[in-house]
């Protein structure tokens, strides 16, 4: 069989990003060379997933295009504009994800992680494949963040949390530096007393982090995309300054973000257009710390 030709990556100064389907690019990479992955696939959820996105104009006071009220009685003009989208779909989506997760652990250093981040319709058979990839005993958390967004059905509990399974490469080694968790407000800070109060508390297993706000600065337009602060928590604790990070459904970027934020370097991979143009907006310009 002929080798494949990959297409050269986008050089960034904090890392690489690649377009392109992540398992030919994963196969060409050294094994144990990553000591953090993290990837956040679609969910085969059978949307197309999108998020509209407008440009917004004032309007002059005669106009009656006017769609929109703003500061001070002023009236604007809306435009729907191009939007990043992709098919959430998948005829067998086990059979596309375990080839990824065989890579992932061959990629991975002797002391590296693999966080999987996917929805409870899916996590529950990856956690299984999950289970035979890396064994059982290399099983260290599943975490839930939790968020509170978007509609509410009245028909059932809204369903508000995704899942994230954190794997090590090693059952005993692996690299977790507690004093560099962030603390968070304690629920009841008269119970513990001003001192503790003050320090704030170590989070547990479920993570209480907003969705990116529509009206921040952080956002890219692009759907699915993730808090910094989540991925920035994840990358503090489960690496060092210096450490390679891989992302190979990078979508919007913030992975690569939060390397460069941290001191960390990125490999990103993803196969839409879209995706690598809204990252290479996003990072091009962001030097490490």
């Amino acid at each position: 069989m002929p080798k494949r030709t990959l297409a050269p990556p986008t050089i960034t100064p904090a890392g690489e990003i690649h377009l392109g389907d992540n398992l030919p690019i994963l196969q060409s990479l050294p094994s144990a060379s990553i000591p953090l992955i993290y990837i956040d696939p679609p969910f085969n959820t059978g949307l197309t997933q999108k998020r509209t996105r407008i440009t917004a104009r004032r309007a002059s006071p005669d106009t009656t295009a006017a769609t929109r009220n703003g500061f001070g009685n002023a009236r604007y003009e809306t435009t729907t504009v191009a939007s990043p989208h992709y098919h959430d779909t998948f005829a067998d989506y086990l059979a596309f994800l375990r080839p990824r997760l065989l890579e992932a652990h061959r990629l991975l250093t002797p002391t590296g992680s693999l966080f999987l981040h996917l929805d409870p319709r899916e996590v529950h058979y990856a956690k299984v494949m999950l289970d035979e990839i890396f064994g059982r005993d290399c099983f260290r958390n599943e975490i839930i963040w939790a968020y509170d967004y978007g509609g509410k059905p009245r028909d059932r509990w809204p369903a508000k949390h995704d899942n994230i399974l954190w794997y090590s490469r090693s059952p005993s080694r692996y690299t977790f530096h507690f004093d560099a968790i962030d603390r968070i407000p304690y629920m009841a800070p008269d119970l513990v007393g001003p001192e503790k109060a003050a320090r704030g508390k170590i989070p547990t297993d479920v993570w209480f982090i907003t969705v990116v706000p529509t009206n921040s600065r952080e956002k890219t337009g692009y759907p699915t995309q993730k808090p910094l602060k989540l991925l920035e928590r994840i990358l503090r604790v489960h690496s060092n300054p210096g450490d390679l990070v891989l992302d190979f459904f990078a979508g919007s970027g913030t992975t690569g973000a939060a390397a460069a934020k941290l001191n960390r370097r990125f490999l990103l991979i993803d196969s839409s257009p879209d995706a690598v143009r809204v990252m290479c907006k996003r990072l091009q310009n962001v030097p490490t710390h």
